[in-house]
């Protein structure tokens, strides 16, 4: 490389890290705005004292924008931590943070010594004495118990050349490792896997005597997600990698300036199991703020397959044939075709009515029979579940074929006898419409007849929408999505998420890079430690 190309290189290093110092400031500054208003209107309730439940949930609304906005000046801090270490020409960025509290001297210390050294590491001398130690106190968590660690490095000088050994600091889940990583999967599994927002976990914790800022969880957020990320981008690959996806997206209430705005959440399932596939279930969400076709194209950008959806349009131009790098087939969904069919034909609904007294819905024939038909498509199907592609299109053409082609003379014959607007004209006209994408899956035996791993993932956040209300920014949607991401694949691959947090958490810092393949979720393997540290 010529010296044009390094200069050049190095302006581009600069402009880099000034761009992201100076986001690094913004965000700071955002967050104490934050914490301001926050406290402001907590000294207003103090002092005027509780007039209504509004005025409650405006001090919960208050403390998630300080949390969200908490954890994203974390991030940012981090990523212009490395912007600045590729270059010498602008000064490091560090947040100001206030002292934190001591913790509370009732709690149980646990003394670990790190295995002190042998031999001085300068001369090879073993004539060392003790000089002093630093001590690193990590707050962690037990269930029903709190310890605070206390990780001892002695230091030793060299009577020979007065060099002073002492044993490398360990890594830390997080930049300043106050807390432990069982303490940080506990946190982050509770917000984003127990849908509790930090504030009602700080009230707990503080009940439980060990009070910890609210400050000081968000800013544990931004740094877990921060440390997460790697791991997170091996599983966005191993789900884009999949023969067949799943997708499907749902509400999520986002936080904006004197409102509530409804944003969007997606999801991309690989569940080769159905089929006998040999690669490990995945999943992988997405934030944003608005449901435009735009989203998921920028998703799937890279993406060429088969894609198990609904019939939105979103979607339409990731099924034309002049796509790049190549056209996504559509294979579409019979549950949400059956589901008109069976509203008017729920005969049990009727039962539970009489029997209430109520009222009985209008049954139709024609949609029980519909029903009835599109059953006995996924009877066929429970007998081949897990089976090889190729046996189970060996099924469908001998078994299901028949009943699908019958399926179709029905629906065009029960179709010319309804009126344009009718309920039952319109459900048939949804399959109809779309039946290369509902009989795709007579040909490939990759392909499901419904699409309800999608919606098995997303099923979390339809329960926990009423718990934690909203997201508090932009910013905190898309580290839901991250770690949603994170909770679901373990969940699909019967990994218990926190115990994989935790183990993560602590063995992620020093992890080879080469290797970290080895902590997604699907290859997981709890980690027995070899460390010949001490308890004193």
């Amino acid at each position: 490389m010529d010296a044009a190309s390094l200069a050049l290189a190095e302006e581009n290093a600069v402009l880099k890290a000034e761009l992201a110092v100076a986001q690094a400031k913004a965000s700071e500054d955002t967050a104490l705005i934050a914490q301001q208003k926050l406290r402001i209107a907590m000294l207003e309730r103090q002092v005027y004292g509780q007039r209504s439940e509004r005025s409650e949930r405006l001090v919960d609304q208050l403390a998630l924008v300080f949390e969200e906005a908490e954890a994203s000046a974390t991030e940012d801090e981090l990523a212009a931590e490395k912007a600045v270490a590729n270059t010498t020409a602008v000064r490091e960025f560090t947040r100001k943070r206030p002292d934190r509290n001591t913790f509370p001297e009732h709690l149980l210390r646990e003394r670990v010594v790190i295995e002190a050294p042998t031999t001085c590491a300068c001369c090879g001398g073993n004539r060392l004495r003790k000089l002093g130690e630093d001590v690193t106190r990590t707050l962690e968590s037990q269930p029903r118990r709190w310890k605070v660690v206390e990780t001892v490095r002695e230091k030793f000088t060299c009577r020979d050349c007065e060099k002073i050994t002492q044993a490398p600091a360990p890594f830390h889940a997080v930049a300043r490792g106050w807390a432990g990583p069982s303490l940080l999967a506990m946190i982050m599994f509770e917000k984003f896997g127990q849908h509790q927002p930090l504030n009602r976990q700080a009230e707990r914790y503080a009940l439980e005597g060990v009070p910890i800022a609210l400050s000081t969880m968000a800013d544990a957020v931004g740094s877990v997600c921060a440390a997460l990320a790697p791991v997170l981008r091996l599983v966005e690959a191993h789900v884009m990698a999949a023969e067949r996806l799943h997708g499907d997206d749902t509400t999520v209430p986002v936080l904006a300036a004197g409102k509530t705005d409804t944003g969007r959440c997606w999801i991309y399932v690989r569940d080769d199991k159905p089929f006998g596939g040999a690669g490990p279930p995945a999943a992988m969400f997405y934030y944003s703020r608005n449901r435009r076709g735009e989203h998921p194209q920028t998703h799937l950008a890279a993406y060429s397959g088969i894609l198990q959806a609904d019939a939105y349009d979103g979607y339409s131009k990731l099924y034309q044939g002049d796509r790049k790098p190549g056209p996504i087939r559509e294979a579409a969904c019979w549950v949400h075709a059956r589901r008109p069919f069976f509203a008017m034909a729920d005969i049990e609904e009727n039962a539970r009515r009489k029997a209430a007294g109520k009222k009985e819905i209008a049954l139709s024939p024609i949609a029980i029979e519909i029903v009835r038909r599109i059953d006995a498509l996924f009877e066929i199907e429970r007998t081949i579940n897990g089976k090889s592609a190729a046996e189970r299109v060996m099924v469908r053409q001998n078994l299901s074929r028949p009943l699908v082609e019958g399926l179709q003379a029905y629906l065009r014959e029960q179709l010319t006898r309804l009126s344009r607007g009718h309920d039952l004209a319109k459900a048939i006209n949804y399959i109809l419409k779309r039946w290369p994408a509902f009989t795709l899956f007579l040909d490939d035996g990759r392909v499901c007849l419904s699409n309800n791993a999608a919606e098995r993932g997303l099923r979390g956040i339809a329960l926990g929408r009423k718990s934690w209300l909203f997201c508090g920014s932009d910013r905190g949607g898309e580290r839901a999505a991250a770690m949603y991401s994170l909770i679901v694949t373990c969940k699909m691959n019967g990994v218990d998420p926190q115990a994989w947090l935790a183990d993560v958490l602590a063995r992620i810092a020093g992890h080879p890079a080469h290797r970290l393949e080895e902590l997604t979720p699907w290859n997981w393997k709890p980690h027995i430690s070899t460390n010949s540290a001490r308890a004193a």
